[in-house]
């Protein structure tokens, strides 16, 4: 894995600018995947997992967080997209953990209410160092999977607990409204995405906790 770069310059005695930039690989008998992250980026996406419709979550995710992401994966999804899924959840979350650092200077705390149409998704984000998820997006079992190769709506989850876990960070997605699966979904991604760019802003210099560490 690459950790975040200190770049010097400027006169002497300014702060070097931390470049929140990582990068990390992931391979198993049943994936291999590939990740960059900038979090300081413009948003620019390039993913490519074999499943459209999760390709197209994952860039509502760059996009709002005003992320640079690049994902490559490769994976079994001819047995079950599960795998693919939560590998990609780990290797973001990694580089998420990395390119964050010591977490000196930025806000830590948001929250939105994000609508789309229909569907109305709260996300709570805290980059706290406790891994915890709370996810309330239910779908019936038989909810029809989305795109082809299908991506079951149930799968969103195990992506989320895996970057939660691996990013070190807590997150709660609770659906306020919607029936479309698809509008569900993306209003989750879009409001995650927007809480991640508000608590990774920078707001000073200090680590944001009384115990001076996270």
């Amino acid at each position: 894995m690459s950790p975040p770069e200190d770049t010097a310059g400027g006169p002497a005695g300014v702060a070097a600018v931390v470049v929140r930039r990582a990068s990390a690989s992931r391979r198993t008998k049943e994936t291999l995947v590939e990740v960059s992250v900038d979090l300081d980026g413009s948003g620019s996406v390039e993913v490519a997992t074999g499943l459209p419709f999760f390709d197209h979550m994952l860039s509502q995710l760059g996009r709002h967080a005003g992320v640079d992401l690049v994902v490559k994966a490769e994976g079994d999804i001819e047995v079950d997209a599960h795998h693919t899924v939560e590998d990609v959840g780990i290797v973001i979350g990694s580089c998420f953990a990395d390119a964050i650092g010591d977490k000196a200077g930025i806000r830590r705390f948001a929250s939105i209410d994000l609508p789309l149409d229909e569907a109305l998704v709260s996300v709570a984000v805290d980059i706290s160092g406790r891994p915890f998820l709370a996810y309330d997006l239910e779908f019936a079992p038989d909810t029809p999977p989305l795109g082809a190769p299908g991506f079951d709506p149930q799968l969103a989850e195990e992506f989320w607990r895996a970057f939660t876990t691996a990013a070190a960070l807590t997150m709660h997605v609770r659906r306020l409204a919607g029936r479309n699966t698809h509008h569900v979904l993306e209003a989750s991604f879009k409001a995650a995405a927007r809480a991640l760019r508000d608590a990774l802003a920078r707001s000073g210099g200090e680590v944001p906790s009384t115990k001076g560490i996270l």
